[in-house]
């Protein structure tokens, strides 16, 4: 422990990675999102959705898995909804 954190497994720091970067990829994709007060909204929701899982403890790797799974399927809806909106 160094400075009253614990370090993380290689699994865990991967996965947080992961994590990263699926945040990434949401903000990217709703950014595309014509109209500024609906993407504005998609990106606020995004960020309280992420902020809200934060909590979870990089040791339940179960459930983060669980949670990337998730957002994995949300992205690909947001994805279908962005490319129908832009798609003119």
């Amino acid at each position: 422990m160094a400075g009253g954190r614990e370090f993380l497994t290689l699994n865990q720091f991967m996965r947080r990675g992961q994590v990263l970067a699926q945040y990434r990829t949401f903000l990217r994709t709703a950014r595309r999102l014509p109209g500024d007060q609906g993407r504005d909204d998609v990106v606020e929701m995004v960020r309280a959705e992420f902020r809200a899982k934060s909590g979870v403890p990089a040791k339940e790797e179960d459930q983060v898995k669980s949670l990337l799974l998730y957002g994995d399927r949300m992205l690909k809806e947001l994805k279908q909804n962005v490319d129908f909106a832009t798609a003119t």
